[in-house]
């Protein structure tokens, strides 16, 4: 262990807490970086913001269960995949299949259940079809932009902040200094904090300017998810037009289906029956 090196890195750290506390109590000027740089720091902070929220936005819209997304996550840091779960739709399309098989699928109904119930797991399918496509193509790619230049960016501004403290303690003590032999390497010490400042803020400034360059990537994944939405509400569509047709084309035998008597039906009051169709009844 170099005791050297940590008891300098402890010394810089101190010195930089001094620097911050002076300058929150007022009694240290603080280098400001230009207007320009404020302006491109301030638009990647609000790209950050906006692409969090339209991620998980979508996130919620494809996977509505919180718990479900949980889980994807998890697995996704694990096994780096999700989890092959069948969706609500094919659930209810394997309940209707397996009611309508129980029915008997020679009768109106059974035969309806089987039909509405293969419809659903259809739909079921386009459904994960949809999370799939509008994943890979939207939400992977956002993500990454934020788990990789966006936490880059956010890296290299807390280290050009550090930076920013070495160059202003140095200020400081050149400031403090009396006598020209503590003037010569407090000014040694400031020429280097401000080439280390310098090249860190041109270093941070680069990768700000990036970030505008980014949205054209970031237009082709709304696109490609849009291609994802319509190409599963026009499969939607098409297998509830073909459903319509199944069932249309579904006998419907009343007596066989057990058809609700449609006869007025008579009460006995007092051992006399009354006809509710008859307009003398009370």
């Amino acid at each position: 262990m170099d005791l050297k090196k940590l008891a300098g890195q402890a010394g810089q750290f101190l010195t930089r807490a001094v620097q911050y506390t002076e300058e929150r109590i007022g009694n240290a000027e603080k280098t400001e970086l230009d207007q320009n740089f404020e302006t491109l720091s301030q638009q990647a902070d609000s790209a950050r913001v906006w692409t969090e929220k339209l991620v998980n936005g979508a996130e919620a819209v494809l996977i509505p269960n919180p718990g479900n997304r949980m889980e994807d996550m998890i697995f996704e840091k694990i096994e780096k995949r999700r989890p092959n779960r069948l969706s609500n739709l094919e659930y209810l399309g394997l309940d209707m299949v397996q009611a309508g098989n129980n029915y008997g699928p020679g009768t109106p109904y059974g035969s309806a259940l089987v039909r509405v119930g293969g419809a659903e797991q259809r739909l079921g399918l386009a459904e994960r079809e949809l999370v799939s496509n509008a994943g890979q193509g939207f939400v992977q790619p956002m993500r990454r932009f934020l788990d990789t230049e966006m936490k880059t960016i956010a890296r290299e501004k807390r280290l050009l902040e550090t930076k920013r403290l070495d160059l202003d303690a140095c200020k400081n003590r050149l400031r403090k200094a009396r006598s020209m032999d503590g003037q010569s390497p407090a000014q040694s010490d400031l020429r280097k904090a401000q080439a280390d400042f310098d090249r860190q803020a041109e270093i941070t400034k680069l990768l700000l300017e990036g970030v505008r360059s980014c949205q054209a990537a970031h237009l082709r994944h709304l696109n490609e998810m849009v291609e994802a939405q319509a190409t599963y509400y026009k499969q939607c569509h098409n297998v509830m037009v073909d459903l319509q047709k199944e069932l249309a084309s579904v006998p419907f035998n009343p007596s066989a289906a057990g058809a609700f008597d449609n006869s007025v039906p008579v009460f006995q009051i007092n051992d006399e029956e009354i006809d509710l169709k008859s307009p003398s009844s009370p």
